[in-house]
């Protein structure tokens, strides 16, 4: 049996991706396909997450309140998010929907950096590199990963929305 030696930031986007994917078959192969992660990535991220408690034994069912609670009250401690330097790039946070039409932030946008961004705004690295291309290919991911850094970032106002939010998605699917 392999050893947990802790998470990894894409450890929480193949969770999300599982949300999206919901009780449908899938293929290691195409997630890592989808994420723009190697498949040994996936591999070992379902490894820790199966250790961690989040997935079953045979690694293809997600516990979703395990997963809520933790992205509820620890993922800011483990993978926390400061706002950076004005770069172009894609919206994130309070800043991407489906929390933007509910979150009145005034003139600050937070922005993934992302060469083909059209948004500038103040930088939030992503849990990983290729986040910004795999949220712009699913926009169901998108708008999980943009609650995700609400939660790492947002202050009390921000995170309570996103937490609404993702109760409300993780009880529909």
């Amino acid at each position: 049996m392999k050893k947990h030696s802790g998470m990894r930031p894409q450890d929480v986007v193949v969770l999300l991706k599982m949300v999206t994917i919901g009780r449908e078959p899938w293929r290691i192969v195409d997630m890592a396909s989808t994420l723009h992660l190697s498949q040994s990535e996936v591999s070992e991220a379902l490894n820790r997450n199966r250790i961690a408690g989040l997935v079953d034994e045979e690694k293809r069912h997600l516990h979703r309140a395990s997963l809520l609670e933790f992205l509820l009250y620890g993922l800011k401690y483990v993978f926390p998010a400061l706002p950076g330097p004005v770069v172009r790039g894609m919206p994130t946070a309070y800043s991407a929907p489906p929390l933007a039409s509910h979150v009145v932030s005034g003139s600050e946008t937070l922005v993934w950096p992302y060469d083909e961004g059209r948004v500038r705004g103040q930088s939030i690295q992503p849990l990983y590199r290729a986040v910004p291309q795999a949220a712009r290919e699913d926009r169901e991911l998108y708008e999980l990963l943009a609650m995700t850094d609400a939660l790492r970032v947002g202050r009390s106002r921000e995170r309570l929305s996103a937490a609404s939010e993702l109760k409300r998605r993780f009880a529909r699917s």
